[in-house]
């Protein structure tokens, strides 16, 4: 099965991740700067995660996979340095200890690291297209947050989304239960940076 089909397979929970409050508040800019500081600073921290786990992958992935996932890891490695240019910038502590939705996301990679390539795969794309497609729905931004929505929505991201996708379609695929867990960890991330500030 292609993994875009997971999208219409599981549209309610999709949307939740890719339309939610938080998107749409960094879209008309009514997200307090607070919410979105305590967002940056823990997708710091997920963006360090997800370095680990992808660096594992690689190392098992099928050779035809291989290409994608090393650029996606010299990607997250420029992503990091990014981070730490916006934490300065921001006034954030970038290594501030991790809130639950976090540390359960962190879990969820650890369990996915332990899975069958195809499911590793699967988890990836899953990831970063629901990373993609959620930015995409805040576009353009609110001024105070359009450097960061305009970062997350360009095309060689897009791309690397597409190489992900050819790369689990390769494989077979991992199936419904790991992109709706990551889909759920993604919505409980969101919710998260709009739980601090409530």
């Amino acid at each position: 099965m292609p993994v875009t089909e997971l999208l219409q397979r599981h549209p309610e929970i999709w949307r939740g991740a890719t339309a939610h409050p938080f998107l749409t508040a960094v879209r008309d800019g009514s997200l307090p700067a607070g919410a979105f500081d305590t967002w940056l600073v823990q997708d710091a921290r997920f963006v360090a995660d997800l370095l680990r786990f992808q660096a594992r992958l690689l190392a098992r992935a099928p050779r035809p996979a291989q290409a994608v996932l090393a650029g996606g890891l010299v990607a997250l490695v420029e992503e990091l340095a990014w981070f730490e240019e916006q934490a300065a910038a921001r006034g954030l502590d970038l290594t501030a200890p991790a809130l639950p939705a976090t540390a359960a996301y962190a879990e969820l990679l650890q369990r996915v690291d332990a899975a069958e390539v195809p499911v590793a795969l699967t988890a990836l794309w899953t990831i970063e297209r629901t990373y993609l497609d959620a930015w995409t729905t805040a576009l353009p931004g609110a001024p105070a947050y359009r450097e960061f929505v305009e970062h997350w929505t360009v095309p060689g991201f897009a791309g690397y989304v597409a190489g992900l996708e050819t790369a689990a379609d390769a494989v077979g695929g991992g199936g419904d239960a790991v992109f709706t867990e990551v889909v759920a960890a993604e919505v409980a991330f969101w919710d998260m940076a709009l739980e601090r500030v409530a």
